[in-house]
This record gives C-alpha cells, sequence and structure tokens, in this order.
C-alpha cells in the first residue's frame, strides 16, 4: 500500500493553500447542478447537522487533509518565500519531493530533519477544526479519523490514538533504518531541536521517524478502512485534494445511501465526477464552514468552552 506515483507530493505536502473567507453550500443531488443520476432527493448541511444533533449517525468517520492545519499557523509547503520548501533550498535539494525519498534521505537527510525541527510539537497548536473533531468523539458519535497530515495537531487536540489512523505516519515514534530499533519520541526530538541527525547508539544507523515515504508500505493501522467505512453511517471529508491513493479512494469506500460532506476549498474527487444524491459540498474557507456548521448542531458554546480549556492546558504546558 505505498503511496502511488510522483504525484503523491500532496499526500505528503503537509498543508494546504489558504483561501477565500467566504464559504458556498451546494446541496448535491440526482437532478441538480451536476447531472442527472438516481433519486431526486435533496441533502444540505442542515440535514447532516440535524443527522448528528439527534444522534441518528453514531459512526462518523472523518477523512482530513492539508487544509485543515494551515489556520494553525503551519506554512504551506511550496508557496514562493514562505513555504517551507523555500526555507529548504540551502540544501540543494533537486525538487521537492525528494524530502520523502529513501534514497535522498540517506545521502542527505539534514533538509528532512530541519523540516521536522519546523513540525516540532509545540511550535504549532489545533484550531477549531481538530477541536470539533475531538467533540464527535467526546459525544461518543467518532468511529475513525483518518488524517494524511503529519503535524500530529489531532493528537494534541486530545484525540486518542485509537481514533486516528495517521495514513501518512507520525514524529510520535521512530526507527533505526538499519538495525529497526524502535525509539520514543523524546529520544528523537533530543537530537532533531541541535540540529542533529539522529543515529541509533547501537549500531549508528539513522534514526528516521515513523513517517511514510514514497515507496514504503502505508501503516498496518490504515487496514482499519476495510472494517470502518462499511460500518460509517456519515462521512466527513475536509481539506483535501482527494488526488492521492489510496487515501483518495476511501472516499467511495462507504455504503452507497450513507451522506457524505466535502467540506473544502474547492470542489474535488468522486464530489466533481461522480456524485451521489446525499452528498454536500461546502466550498469556502474550511474554518468558517466548521463554525457554520457547529451553529447548525446548536455545539458552539460548548465547543468554545472545549477550546478554552484545552487551550489552558496547553498554555500550563509550555510554561
Amino acid at each position: 500500500m505505498a503511496l502511488w506515483g510522483r504525484g503523491a507530493l500532496s499526500a505528503l505536502r503537509l498543508w494546504g493553500p489558504g483561501g477565500g473567507r467566504r464559504c458556498i453550500s451546494l446541496s448535491v443531488s440526482a437532478s441538480g447542478i451536476f447531472g442527472s443520476r438516481g433519486s431526486s432527493e435533496k441533502f444540505s448541511l442542515q440535514d447532516v447537522a440535524e443527522l448528528i444533533r439527534t444522534r441518528a449517525c453514531q459512526r462518523v468517520v472523518v477523512m482530513v487533509g492539508a487544509g485543515i492545519s494551515t489556520p494553525s499557523g503551519i506554512p504551506d509547503f511550496r508557496s514562493p518565500g514562505s513555504g517551507l520548501y523555500s526555507n529548504l533550498l540551502q540544501y540543494n535539494i533537486p525538487y521537492p519531493e525528494a524530502i520523502f525519498e529513501l534514497e535522498f534521505f540517506f545521502h542527505n537527510p539534514k533538509p528532512f530533519f530541519t523540516l521536522a525541527k519546523q513540525l516540532y510539537p509545540g511550535n504549532y497548536r489545533p484550531n477549531i477544526t481538530h477541536y470539533f473533531f475531538r467533540l464527535l468523539h467526546d459525544k461518543g458519535l467518532l468511529l475513525r479519523l483518518y488524517t494524511q497530515n503529519i503535524d500530529g495537531l489531532e493528537r494534541v487536540s486530545g484525540i486518542p490514538v485509537s481514533k486516528l489512523v495517521e495514513a501518512h505516519g507520525t514524529f510520535a515514534s521512530a526507527t533505526c533504518t538499519i538495525c529497526r530499533r524502535s525509539f520514543p519520541e523524546k529520544d528523537l526530538w533530543a537530537d532533531v531541536m541541535m540540529d542533529r541527525v539522529p543515529c541509533c547508539p547501537v549500531c549508528t544507523g539513522i534514526v528516521k521517524p515513523d513517517i511514510v515515504f514514497f515507496g514504503e508500505p502505508l501503516p498496518e493501522r490504515f487496514l482499519l478502512h476495510v472494517l470502518d467505512f462499511p460500518m460509517a453511517d456519515l462521512l466527513l471529508i475536509l481539506g483535501t485534494s482527494l488526488e492521492v491513493e489510496p487515501f483518495a479512494s476511501l472516499s467511495e469506500a462507504v455504503r452507497g445511501s450513507v451522506p457524505r460532506l466535502l467540506i473544502n476549498q474547492n470542489l474535488v474527487g468522486p464530489f466533481a465526477w461522480r456524485p451521489r444524491s446525499r452528498d454536500v459540498v461546502q466550498l469556502g474557507d474550511v474554518v468558517h464552514s466548521v463554525e457554520r456548521l457547529v451553529e447548525l448542531l446548536g455545539w458552539t458554546e460548548e465547543l468554545q468552552d472545549l477550546v478554552q480549556r484545552e487551550t489552558g492546558k496547553l498554555d500550563g504546558r509550555d510554561k
């Protein structure tokens, strides 16, 4: 289950572009703007909110990508001047994808660990979107959250690891590339923050975070999709281009009767070329769209309290 093709950069392109502040809601129907297909039933954001609010849907699966972390202040990977890639040009990287290629990593691991230092836990914090998922979990509605991101903000928001599938890996653990010994997160970061390449104390091999590089298999937990998606009664997709396989195909793995909500800057994947009658598309700023959904749910005050409480915990940790 390796990432497919060089086009997979957007899978490891940690964060998507920002964008406009206006949100556009599209209720995708068979007889609507996307052409005639099947039933003429229309579904709206209000309908999705009602399903969640009344607990008619209690096995919610979430898929997220680049676009949910940009509001946390994490710079885009490739934007000229401000992107993380621009900050790594001093290392003579032949092309952006090279940072996530094993051959280049073994030749010159410094660029990757420079990138890792910028992503150090605590440098960035979850935003309202992450805490909305946390609230879904707290209410017993979250079956699983599948993320393409490697920034770890889902964990920081307080969602248990058991509820996460970090499809492209994590910095929370690391493995020696030679002897395959495992190392805890703290050992890795001690070296990274001192601008040292982490090395195994036993065999001196490079210790690599458990991030999926090109050609590497996805984590075993990714196989949970075989169970989760047929069980799901609601699918939420946020901040992703749905271009990178095999992650992208999960968007079609739920049953045809299951509502799917896309919150995104652009219309993507099967929502564009093979929509279903119970699809809902909310285009525009991701945070504003999530806030609108939360308002429809009647959870605004509850979410604000959660954000304030968790932010206080993080402030205390940083002191």
